[in-house]
């Protein structure tokens, strides 16, 4: 049996930045998630997608934030349980909880937070007849090594955030880009979508608009694309085609665990402390939703630093916490005791 203090499922950015602020609070933590290295999402589909809305990043890649975050908390020690699937959840009758894996892995802890992202998930496919034979044949749903497109012809497909971020990307990389969506607004970000523009208008993109991609031809790889834009077809010729529809969520046996859900997520408390409706369970990060709900990798880090708060205040009851600054107290000085906070101030007078 492992024991810790907070046991997290999910070690995208949200579950490793949860680490971080229990750890400066002296709360131990244990991470299970199913993919066999820490990151989640990040690090198994968009390692090297670049991330603009990171604080004091303007940029920085996917798998460098992870890196970044995985060095961040390597001084509170964590325990990780990867490869191995949270199947089931048990309330002790001392209000702690053990949780059970795939692989009988035992975790006991005295709260859970459930950071698993979009929970397991598979590829939102178009609806082209022929696609699967494609697949790995130059049809890809996640660009997880730019490099292998470099100096070819790409079409991508789609309207959002992804879309948008891998049109731009690629363009500096690829011989040539295509944009196609089905609409004329995308859903991404708005200085994405005039990054977007603005490339075309240099001729580094090309962008069709209204229009879909109905068909795929080639000789045991992709050749040609068949495209339909108002009620015409043409074809195109390119190497690579990139269908960025987003992803299915699933939980997965998260489902059964007696939580509250509401449109595959967990509903959450977010007046508070981004408690479930079991007490000493927290949901956060994009697994969770409240009204108002935003999926930002920032509100993940905000919702994981209130967790924390919760769970110390929730195993230390009748102790006073007080909120210190980090460039005060520094890290190992932080544990939320008055004695220790006029300790840090009194020497940063000194």
């Amino acid at each position: 049996m492992i024991e810790t203090d907070i046991i997290i499922i999910g070690a995208g950015p949200t579950g490793l930045f949860a680490v971080f602020e229990a750890g400066l609070l002296k709360l131990r933590c244990h991470i299970i998630d199913a993919l066999p290295q820490p990151g989640g999402q990040l690090a198994e589909l968009y390692p090297k997608k670049p991330i603009f809305d990171i604080p004091g990043f303007p940029s920085i890649g996917a798998g460098e934030l992870i890196d970044n975050l995985m060095e961040q908390i390597k001084q509170f020690e964590p325990g990780f349980t990867l490869n191995e699937i949270a199947t089931t959840v048990e309330k002790q009758e001392d209000e702690t909880f053990i949780v059970t894996t795939n692989r009988g892995t035992k975790v006991h802890g005295k709260a859970v937070a459930i950071a698993g992202g979009l929970g397991s998930f598979e590829p939102r496919k178009p609806l082209i007849d022929n696609i699967a034979d494609y697949e790995e044949k130059g049809v890809e749903y996640f660009v997880r090594q730019p490099e292998m497109f470099r100096d070819k012809k790409i079409v991508i497909a789609g309207g959002g955030d992804s879309a948008l971020d891998w049109t731009i990307f690629l363009s500096d990389i690829a011989e040539e880009v295509t944009l196609v969506h089905r609409r004329n607004e995308f859903r991404g970000a708005l200085d994405s979508v005039d990054k977007v523009i603005e490339l075309k208008k240099l001729g580094k993109v090309n962008l069709i608009t209204p229009a879909e991609i109905t068909a795929i031809q080639g000789d045991g790889k992709v050749e040609k694309l068949e495209i339909e834009k108002e009620g015409e077809k043409f074809y195109i010729e390119t190497d690579y085609f990139i269908p960025l529809f987003g992803l299915s969520p699933k939980l997965g046996p998260i489902a059964n665990w007696g939580l509250e859900i509401e449109k595959n997520a967990i509903k959450v408390n977010n007046a508070l402390d981004y408690q479930t409706n079991i007490e000493g369970i927290y949901a956060i990060g994009d697994i969770n939703t409240y009204p108002g709900k935003l999926k930002l990798i920032l509100c993940g880090f905000h919702e994981a630093t209130l967790m924390c708060q919760s769970v110390y205040n929730r195993l230390n009851p009748g102790k006073k916490f007080i909120l210190k600054y980090t460039t005060v107290a520094g890290v190992d000085g932080f544990d939320g005791t008055r004695k220790e906070a006029e300790k840090a101030v009194v020497k940063a007078i000194e």
